[in-house]
């Protein structure tokens, strides 16, 4: 290659494996970059020179793990070479497994100088393991080697799957047809490169020019690695043309005694100003986008491949914006969906070509059956039973956690062996308790436990419990006894002090309303101080049962004796309804209705054998010694019939699932008192890291949610015809009413009255406006205005005379106004009446005299 006198050249060293077919690719790849690049830009003042220097291997790569999440794969084992180039990128798989909650069971480390019985070794040491899903970050010769070994020992069957990074992947069109044939079905992922005209005149044009290279070496196709040498030369010849001619001398460090040869090296003045022309710097390259961030090359997207027959075949993609994809087009790009579904991805050819997606492990490498451990109890056999037929010695497992394990496992979307083994003692007794049974499968001595487990903390120490299949919760039950009154001042019961005050209150509220708003215009509310008083008195009272005499004339007072009637109708009815409810619906009360009466009267209280319950009792400061323990329901029920006081106990406190049945038989005699206190629930146990703790937890939820879960609960739990509900909530409820109940209508007929005395008020001042706004003291025109307020009204209809109200018929009008329809024809009512109207009329006369 020539260069112009007046250009500046820059030396740029290589490092290459001149000896492999990538390194041969590479250098082909860098000289071309520089041949395309300065043909383009001829008037670029700076040149590079490219000067190699063999490697013999430090190449690094990157891979890819975005299909793990599409599939629901929980685990992985690392497979990677003993070099720097496997070391590298390790940590940035972890990181990325971990990110999706995929543990890396185990990391295989093989030598790149490995004997085929060494790599055979190791592969048998895998097939020991339940993980079944192998990513594979080795070199090209080690990779050939590896898959050729595991098709010969049977781990390219059904049920593994393998995963290539990008090193291996992009070099399959290397491996020989033998080769291709042992990793039938292997999943690789690679970055994407799009197809464009540029790239397809530059592989016609790098075929030929390597030819002349190499014309003994196998022409293949330039892979990513040859792709973004080429990329890469071209952002560093851009790089350096942004920087210019500067100087690119080295300046030397000081020296010390025990330094390393690498302190010998120079440091570049022009380094800094390079790099960031070179992190600036950006184009569309044969690769993609050419892009650094973080000192690393943006990958836009990355092509999932699947090796069927003689090569690869793309089955999906995956980007950073969009997940997983079936295709790359604009509308892919474009959307702002992440997805993370299989369906995105094309049909996979599996190792061994299943018609299923392999699960990711194995339950037991030798195949048998899951060990099933089942606590061997003596009460509570709704729930788990075991029994032993003396004749076969076999045992049969029975009971509502059973029939739950049962339809849990019969709902995984894969067939899972098992078997059922009693904790028990050769002649059917407990061997011990749930800790005990749990620590059994911490030594392996059984895969999970299937019963009446609880989820506490302590012990998912040791082991992984599913998601809780029952209620959860622990609680007290109590006798419950008749507390019937019988008290002489029952009557005062139905209703709370408050609503007592209050209902007074309003009576006499409503009372002195009705005065002021009829006062001047009724006869009824008018008369001595002493007989005003009664009046109100017995007018308030008497509305409770409708046997008021006093007529109401006034339109505002109708308005508030309306809304008054409704309220008193309710508040007697309510009344009478709880009244009548406590002299004859028997009332059942909880003989104990909290944990701190029991602690203060010391009193005896129950456990069932076993339970975890006897901690929680602990925590809560009882002692001890008044502790009691009760294998059955049975037994429960005579502990708590005999009480305390003769030695048995007041309460027991369990869990809700033992509560629930306990009440359904004897629902009558106990009851449930709150608060609950939380729990987690029964939940089947599994080693620390099972696999199967999702699928199972996933099943857990599927059998909850369905029809299936009331069917079983029916068929273990069907509750008598006494039994409305487990905690007969509505046998001991309260039947007081409170103010609560009525504030509302208290309210409506507060504010009705109210306004209806403001507007008669209102119509009082503005007829007497001229005492109002006279210039009399404050005193004065108070004294003024009660003395008008206690004067008949006279020009009212009640007081009117025959003269002024020309629309009356009766020659006795006030005798009219006062008879009610009903006594209008009755000689002693028209008699009264015509006394009483001579009484107002010889008052009509003397305006301001007070009756």
């Amino acid at each position: 290659m020539g260069f112009a006198h007046n250009n500046t050249i820059r030396v740029v060293g290589v490092v290459l494996d001149l000896t492999t077919s990538v390194g041969k690719m590479g250098w082909s790849c860098i000289s071309m970059a520089l041949s395309d690049f300065y043909a383009f830009h001829g008037n670029y003042k700076t040149r590079l020179a490219i000067k190699t220097r063999d490697s013999r291997g430090d190449v690094v790569g990157v891979a890819a793990a975005a299909i793990f999440r599409a599939f629901d794969w929980g685990e992985a084992v690392l497979i990677y070479v003993d070099s720097e180039y496997g070391d590298g990128i390790i940590p940035h798989i972890t990181d990325a497994l971990q990110g999706i909650d995929v543990r890396v069971t185990y990391r295989s480390i093989i030598s790149e100088s490995a004997t085929d019985h060494e790599i055979g070794e190791e592969l048998y040491k895998l097939m020991t393991m339940q993980t079944r899903v192998f990513i594979v970050h080795v070199v090209t010769n080690l990779g050939s080697r590896l898959f050729t070994k595991a098709d010969e020992i049977g781990m390219m069957e059904k049920g593994y799957v393998w995963i290539l990074t990008d090193g291996l992947t992009d070099l399959l069109t290397t491996f020989s047809p033998s080769e291709i044939d042992s990793i039938q079905g292997v999943l690789g992922v690679k970055p994407y490169v799009p197809r464009t005209k540029e790239l397809s005149s530059f592989r016609v044009r790098w075929k030929r020019k390597f030819q002349q290279d190499h014309p003994t070496e196998e022409t293949s196709e330039p892979n990513i690695f040859g792709l973004r040498a080429y990329d890469a030369v071209t952002a560093l010849a851009m790089a350096v043309e942004k920087v210019g001619a500067t100087n690119f001398s080295f300046q030397r460090t000081n020296i010390l005694s025990k330094s390393t040869d690498l302190d010998t090296i120079g440091v570049s003045q022009t380094g800094p100003y390079l790099l960031q022309s070179l992190l600036s710097t950006k184009f569309k390259g044969l690769s993609g986008d050419f892009q650094i961030f973080d000192g690393q090359l943006h990958s836009t997207a990355f092509q999932i491949v699947n090796v069927i027959g003689n090569g690869e075949r793309g089955v999906g993609f995956w980007t950073p914006k969009n997940g997983i994809i079936r295709r790359m087009n604009l509308t892919n790009t474009n959307s702002n969906i992440y997805s993370t579904s299989k369906d995105n991805i094309g049909a996979i050819v599996w190792p061994g070509e299943p018609m299923y997606v392999p699960k990711g492990w194995v339950l037991r490498v030798n195949e048998e059956k899951l060990r099933i451990g089942v606590l061997v109890k003596d009460g509570f056999s709704e729930f788990v039973k075991v029994t032993w037929d003396t004749n076969t010695n076999a045992t049969k497992v029975t009971g509502y956690c059973i029939d739950v394990f049962d339809a849990v496992m019969n709902s995984l979307p894969y067939a899972v062996p098992y078997e059922y083994i009693p904790f028990g003692t050769p002649d059917g007794k407990p061997l011990g308790n749930y800790n005990d049974l749990i620590y059994q499968v911490v030594l392996k001595k059984y895969d999970t436990v299937a019963g009446d487990t609880t989820i506490v903390a302590n012990r998912s120490k040791y082991v992984d419990f599913t998601l809780p299949y029952t209620e959860t919760g622990v609680s007290m039950l109590v006798p419950i006894k008749d507390n019937k009154n019988k008290s002489a001042w029952v009557f005062l019961k139905p209703l709370t002090w408050d609503l007592w005050i209050t209902s007074v209150c309003f009576f006499i509220f409503i009372s002195f309303v009705i005065w002021v708003l009829e006062h001047r215009i009724n006869e009824d509310f008018r008369g001595p101080p002493s007989h005003q008083v009664g009046t109100i008195f017995w007018f308030s009272f008497s509305t409770m049962v409708f046997a008021q005499k006093e007529r109401i004339v006034s339109n505002m007072a109708r308005i508030v004796m309306i809304i008054w009637f409704f309220v008193a109708l309710i508040l007697t009815q309510s009344y009478t309804a709880s009244l009548a409810s406590m002299l004859t619906v028997q009332q059942l009360r909880p003989t104990v209705t909290n944990i701190n009466e029991l602690r203060a009267k010391g009193e005896y209280i129950g456990y069932q054998q076993g339970s975890f319950v006897l901690g929680f009792l602990k925590r809560m400061n009882f002692d001890e010694s008044k502790f009691r323990i009760y294998n059955s329901p049975q037994q429960l029920a005579d502990l708590l019939s005999k009480g305390s006081a003769n030695g048995s106990i007041a309460a027991a406190f369990d869990e809700i699932p033992f509560m629930k049945l306990f009440i359904s038989q004897h629902c009558s005699k106990y009851t449930i008192v709150q608060p609950t206190y939380k729990f987690d629930g029964f939940g089947f146990v599994f080693p620390r890291g099972s696999p199967l703790v999702s699928d199972v937890s996933r099943a857990v939820l599927s059998v909850t949610e369905g029809d299936q879960m009331l069917k079983i609960e029916e068929k273990w739990f069907t509750k008598t015809n006494c039994c409305s509900d487990y905690d007969r909530g509505s046998s001991h409820s309260s039947n007081n009413i409170s103010l609560d109940s009525f504030w509302g209508l208290f309210l409506i007929a507060g504010v009705t009255s109210v306004l209806a005395v403001i507007i008669v008020l209102a119509m009082f001042l503005h007829k007497h406006r001229d005492v109002v706004m006279g210039e009399e003291s404050v005193l004065t025109k108070i004294k003024t205005l009660a003395t008008l307020f206690d004067q008949k009204h006279l020009s009212s209809n009640t007081f009117r005379q025959h003269d002024h109200q020309p629309y009356y018929t009766s020659t006795e009008p006030m005798a009219a106004v006062r008879a009610s329809p009903s006594a209008t024809n009755s000689s002693p009512r028209q008699s009264t009446s015509s006394n009483q109207t001579n009484y107002d009329i010889s008052f009509s006369s003397e305006e301001g005299n007070s009756s």
